[in-house]
């Protein structure tokens, strides 16, 4: 082996170990650039918890308070309806997904790759059509009962057992 196929031997092993050291150096520079995101995803999160909890408590005291008048901001037909529109859409397209996982792994020709559900995935099933059942039970209510509450028309006529007053 002459000099010179030697250094580059040896040039190259050195890059080897250097290679190694930034890989290295690399995880930590990820795993803390992970650490940070996750860190600022809970930050993120309590403080989106704390201003729901802020707006709850607030609506519990004007409630409180004797404000019985109807919503009115959040609460008017621009925004209600597309909400309701847009729960009713997801809790239906949830519920159709799903039963199309349960006729796909019933058919015949899945059966070869079928494969034993676990406990969470079939608790995480469950819970997603108690949800969907539950939005589509919210919104029917909501629909129902928001004439009741917000009726803008005159007072129901009620009479008076039969009896006319002249």
């Amino acid at each position: 082996m002459t000099d010179e196929t030697h250094d580059r031997a040896a040039g190259s092993e050195g890059i080897g170990a250097g290679s190694g050291e930034l890989a290295g150096r690399l995880r930590v520079v990820g795993g803390a650039s992970l650490a940070m995101a996750l860190l600022q995803s809970l930050c993120t999160a309590v403080l989106t918890i704390s201003g729901v909890r802020v707006a709850i408590g607030l609506t519990a005291l004007a409630a409180a308070s004797g404000i019985y008048a109807p919503a009115r901001g959040f609460h008017q037909d621009a925004i209600r309806i597309p909400m309701l529109i847009l729960a009713t859409v997801g809790a239906v397209v949830n519920l159709a997904v799903l039963a199309w996982i349960w006729r796909l792994r019933t058919q015949p020709s899945a059966q070869w790759r079928r494969r034993e559900i676990g406990a969470k995935e079939r608790r995480s099933e469950r819970l997603q059509v108690v949800l969907a059942i539950l939005t589509l039970i919210l919104v029917g209510l909501e629909t129902w009962t928001h004439t009741i509450v917000h009726r803008t028309g005159p007072a129901p006529v009620t009479q008076s057992g039969g009896v006319q007053h002249e």
